[in-house]
């Protein structure tokens, strides 16, 4: 038997000293850029312990995670809901995990059916017919469908429409994701009811406007009432509408975008989808268009001929937008969460998840100021009451609070067109005992605020890091770091 380890040692500078290297690697190359200093000379030294203490350590450290396995998670507009365990079971199985991605068409049609299926199941709940699978996450989504509206515009031979309009209270991502396929952005403001204002978007209409990117329901947790008619404004100018559909999981399955005249859409399965979310992935942002809009879009396509599918370039596809076919493991989460539910538990999910944030806006209003004090949809906004502001208390000290009381505190400071804004997302999942243990906390919190506001200042107290100096650390960051032996 060959019991040759898999690395070798080489000789360091100093005496005694060794480094793990690959047989065969030159090693320059293999340590490239690594000072001498920081180099290990050899495995480091574990300490002999029994598996039960081995067992309780990793524990420890798991629970030092907050997770939504763990605890209520109410970041608003980023629908922390609960992952279903059966999902995962599905998406380790061997038939799925075995798969690679150049396979030969005739041997993944489960894998191409799946994808075809959510496609046509995506495209039904959206009202869009044109989908694609293959964006990263919902901002590559964003900007995979200005590159679909910039290929129609092109094909058009329209090189005048270079601008698109959006509303104040949008994601940050949406003029982020303008500006990199190549156009300007144009704010529309926001009315006091907190809805995109008609008046002021008539202001801008021109043969300049490409498009308009709108979040629905918005970001302030509201339906935008107008909607229709501001579809049928930038049709009549000859744009495009782009909803946002990060707040999709507020009315899938009880309205769906396409009747009201958008064009395209991205949806956030990694959210809407319940599939695993946060930490900076693994995410997936597929795109739904019109039929008018469907050859734009990103090569490769699945198609299904007499029950065999294959992989297909749209006539007049943008190209690529990333590796091969899009984050297939969040996709078959995805399918499985659509399938389980079918469409009449895709519509009660919407409706749970308006009454529960409904439930909670009504239990913490006579605390906190509620700017759009009315029927929300998936979420709410409140901020500090100016009582509470007079006294000294800012939405951060409310967050810090809230870490040492155990919960993840809401977003804050967002949406911008609110001050000292704490964005609450309840979601479906939360049992009514939950929203109660929060509203609880939220109440106490309120009234600590109000009596002296020092004690909020010092949050949290009982945490392995204390309050820090957040803007100091932004503008002086301490990004070294050295191995510890």
């Amino acid at each position: 038997m060959n019991l040759t380890p898999v690395n070798l040692l080489f000789e360091d500078s100093r005496p005694g000293r060794r480094c793990m290297r690959t047989p065969g690697a030159d090693l320059k190359t293999a340590v490239k850029g690594l000072p001498m200093e920081e180099r290990r000379d050899a495995p480091p030294a574990w300490p002999e312990t029994g598996e039960l203490d081995l067992i309780r350590h990793f524990t420890r450290l798991s629970q030092k995670n907050y997770a939504i396995s763990t605890n209520f998670y109410p970041l608003g507009s980023c629908t922390m809901k609960y992952n279903p365990v059966i999902h995962e079971a599905i998406a380790a199985r061997p038939e799925w995990t075995g798969l690679h991605p150049l396979q030969d068409d005739a041997s993944v049609q489960g894998a191409l059916q799946l994808m075809y299926d959510l496609a046509q199941d995506l495209g039904t709940a959206t009202g869009l017919p044109g989908v694609t699978l293959h964006p990263a996450a919902g901002a590559h989504g964003e900007l995979t469908a200005l590159m679909v509206l910039r290929g129609w515009l092109d094909a058009q031979g329209d090189d005048q429409r270079r601008t698109i309009l959006i509303p104040d209270s949008a994601h940050g991502t949406n003029p982020a994701s303008c500006t990199l396929a190549g156009f300007k952005v144009i704010t529309v403001q926001s009315s006091a009811r907190g809805l995109c204002q008609v008046e002021d978007l008539k202001k801008h209409l021109g043969p300049h406007v490409a498009g308009l990117m709108i979040t629905n329901p918005n970001t302030i947790g509201l339906f935008e009432e107008d909607i229709a008619e501001i579809c049928a404004l930038i049709h009549a100018t000859g744009g495009k509408v782009y909803m946002d559909g990060a707040n999709f999981n507020a009315i899938m399955g009880v309205a769906r975008p396409g009747d009201f005249g958008v064009d395209m859409m991205h949806l956030n399965l990694h959210k809407t989808m319940s599939t695993p979310h946060g930490g900076g992935g693994p995410g997936s942002g597929p795109i739904c268009v019109t039929e008018e809009l469907r050859e734009f879009l990103p090569t490769p396509q699945v198609v299904e001929t007499d029950g065999v599918y294959s992989l297909m370039t749209p006539a007049a596809s943008i190209g690529r937008v990333r590796s091969f076919h899009g984050n297939f493991m969040v996709l078959l989460r995805a399918y499985s969460y659509v399938k389980r539910l079918g469409a009449e538990g895709i519509r009660r999910v919407a409706e749970n998840a308006v009454i529960n944030a409904n439930y909670l806006r009504v239990l913490v209003r006579d605390h906190w100021r509620v700017p759009y004090d009315r029927h929300c949809m998936h979420e709410f906004v409140a901020r500090p009451t100016k009582e509470m502001r007079d006294a000294g208390i800012h939405t951060l000290d409310v967050a810090k609070r809230l870490i040492e009381l155990g919960y993840h505190p809401p977003t804050v400071y967002f949406p911008l067109v609110v001050n000292e804004a704490i964005m609450v997302e309840p979601t479906e999942t939360e049992s009514k005992e939950t929203l109660d243990g929060f509203a609880a906390v939220m109440i106490q919190v309120a009234a600590e605020a109000l009596a002296g506001a020092a004690f909020l200042h010092e949050a949290p107290r009982n945490m392995p890091v204390s309050r820090v100096d957040e803007a100091a650390a932004v503008k002086n960051p301490q990004l070294a770091f050295r191995i510890r032996e």
